[in-house]
């Protein structure tokens, strides 16, 4: 009973101490100092929040965990040190039930909620909309994007329009000097992304968003989401695809719906139109023009 009272009076500061501590948090710190939200807390999408969420909480339960740790392990070796005047081994004390009981029902609990938020997430993050605002194809190819527009079925070619990017050009100095293939999304907007591969195994992944999904030959990933911020955003392969992988990098602008309807207007006047996969065929077969493939000349 004297145990279970200091472990009360132990707990009660410490509880308040972490409740001070997360509540003089600014908003970076609270969400782990992850990319993906403004110095006032704002998200890049409706879903990076619950990301952050997941991946700071798991820190202060481990955190804690390490803490409670450290501090029995800090209390055996004093408590149970070598005394003055000792000598030899310590008396053996083994088949102490309820310790055991505790080390094996307390990982067990922790595994099992690690289980079962991410996958609470996880189910989430992997929702797709039914019927989203847009839809756009990006297509990874060694070592560059291509970019698929259409309204709310990825699968209505015909009446896209679409950009085809190379891949990233650099100085002597490792500067970027070419322009990188741009990838535009509507704010406020629900949005789904169909991922398709030309060759290899890539990953596409928006560094602010905080999430990433690969892309395979024979296999198309999608990925729904709500861009909720006006901005740039870095995004990048994340799954090493040959010898140029490090250059394989595209921009992502979140703009105003006129902005976004401007620039499918731009496309359409610039001839870009119809499915992408025959003008990208129409441009590696044309005759004396020595058009090269994926993974010779985007690079």
């Amino acid at each position: 009973m004297r145990v279970k009272r200091r472990l009360r009076w132990a707990v009660i500061p410490l509880g308040i101490a972490t409740a001070i501590t997360l509540a003089a948090c600014t908003p970076t710190e609270l969400n782990g100092y992850l990319p993906g939200f403004t110095e006032d807390g704002t998200q890049a999408t409706n879903r990076t929040e619950m990301v952050s969420g997941l991946w700071v909480n798991s820190w202060i339960v481990l955190l804690v965990v390490g803490v409670v740790t450290w501090a029995l392990m800090g209390f055996a070796a004093v408590a149970y040190r070598r005394r003055k005047g000792q000598s030899g081994l310590p008396v053996q004390m083994r088949y102490n039930m309820p310790i055991e009981i505790f080390y094996t029902i307390v990982p067990l609990i922790l595994v099992i909620g690690f289980f079962a938020f991410t996958a609470r997430d996880q189910a989430i993050l992997e929702t797709q909309y039914e019927d989203p605002d847009v839809c756009v194809t990006a297509i990874g190819k060694q070592w560059a994007w291509d970019f698929q527009y259409t309204e709310s079925d990825c699968e209505q070619a015909d009446a896209a329009v679409w950009s085809m990017g190379v891949q990233a050009q650099t100085d002597a100095q490792g500067n970027i000097t070419s322009e990188l293939p741009t990838l535009y999304l509507p704010v406020d907007q629900e949005v789904k992304i169909k991922l398709v591969s030309r060759d290899v195994i890539h990953s596409f992944w928006i560094i602010d968003f905080l999430y990433k999904k690969d892309m395979y030959i024979g296999k198309d990933n999608y990925w729904s989401f709500t861009p909720t911020r006006v901005g740039e955003y870095d995004g990048k392969c994340a799954e090493l695809c040959g010898q140029y992988h490090s250059m394989m990098l595209f921009k992502v602008k979140v703009v105003e719906q006129a902005e976004y309807d401007a620039y499918l207007a731009s496309l359409r006047d610039a001839g870009h139109t119809g499915d992408i996969n025959d003008a990208y065929d129409r441009l590696q077969n044309l005759p004396g023009t020595g058009a090269p493939t994926d993974s010779e000349g985007d690079h």
